[in-house]
């Protein structure tokens, strides 16, 4: 009895024991590629990923049924003091002149204002606009040309790969416009979480806008033109959600790369080991 009639393992063939100079060239180029794949995908373990998906449902249930909203638009002629916000929804919400947490600065000498102004609304269709209607007089030719500098609701989400609309009338120039002339924008508002590694939610909102502008008349001449931001709220929900791999794809993604690598290189180099001897018994005349 012996143990060695247990030995399972074949005999290592001589192409894998001799040394030679082509099998040492490609040693060195395996350990490079395997170390250029170990890198990346030490990278791309160390690195988080953003995740999306869309649902149904009201995200902030902790709200009270009300997003927040910032304003900020330069309206360089028309005097602040006629400059107001007003803010009206279908649960029977009209309020004209809102001042709270607002701030109107004068520009150009005072010919000018900009309004920044942060409120909040209902979650139902509505709208808020910029307009006269709150100031004592009414002035005979209100220009309502203006700049939006910023439009948003909710939360502000500071997160690189994420790339939504929610700033979409940031920067909309409309001082080329009829100074008579009102301006309607049309926003559809999308619910928006943001979950971070930690499992905290953040709650924003993305909208798209479309925009028409008009000279509106009633029987009794023309109308008081005003900026309005008329708003519905869509039912779907995009939720963007920072992960990181799992550790056991890590590894098993760096055991396949260097049990792969070598296996590879293996084939290789027997194939050119076998090719040489073959080449060599040619040359000494053994093989015909």
């Amino acid at each position: 009895f012996s143990f060695f009639r247990f030995d399972i393992y074949r005999k290592v063939p001589k192409d894998l024991t001799q040394p030679t100079y082509t099998g040492a060239i490609i040693s060195v180029c395996c350990c490079l590629f395997i170390l250029f794949l170990f890198l990346s995908e030490l990278t791309g373990f160390i690195a988080t990923e953003i995740v999306n998906e869309l649902y149904v449902d009201d995200p902030d249930k902790d709200s009270g049924g009300k997003i927040e909203v910032n304003l900020n638009i330069s309206l360089p002629n028309l005097h602040c003091e006629l400059v107001g916000l007003d803010i009206q929804d279908e649960m029977g919400r009209h309020e004209v002149g809102h001042i709270d947490n607002s701030m109107k600065i004068p520009l150009n000498n005072g010919d000018g204002c900009r309004f920044e102004g942060h409120f909040s609304i209902n979650k139902v269709p509505g709208n808020f606009h910029v307009s006269t209607h709150s100031a004592t007089a009414q002035p005979q030719n209100p220009d309502m040309t203006h700049i939006i500098h910023k439009l948003s609701f909710g939360d502000k989400l500071q997160v690189q790969n994420i790339h939504g609309a929610f700033n979409a009338l940031e920067g909309a120039d409309k001082l080329s416009s009829n100074p008579l002339a009102s301006h309607d924008y049309i926003l559809k508002i999308v619910p928006t979480v943001y979950e971070d590694m930690s499992g905290k939610q953040r709650y924003s909102y993305q909208y798209t806008v479309a925009n028409k502008e008009y000279v509106a008349y009633s029987h009794t001449g023309r109308i008081i033109p005003a900026i309005w931001f008329r708003y519905d709220l869509s039912p779907i929900t995009v939720k963007y959600t920072e992960r990181r791999q799992p550790l056991y794809r890590f590894i098993t993604s760096i055991c396949a790369i260097i049990g792969g690598t070598f296996t590879v290189a293996g084939i290789l180099d027997s194939c050119i080991f076998t090719a040489s001897e073959a080449w060599k018994k040619i040359q000494l005349g053994k093989m015909q």
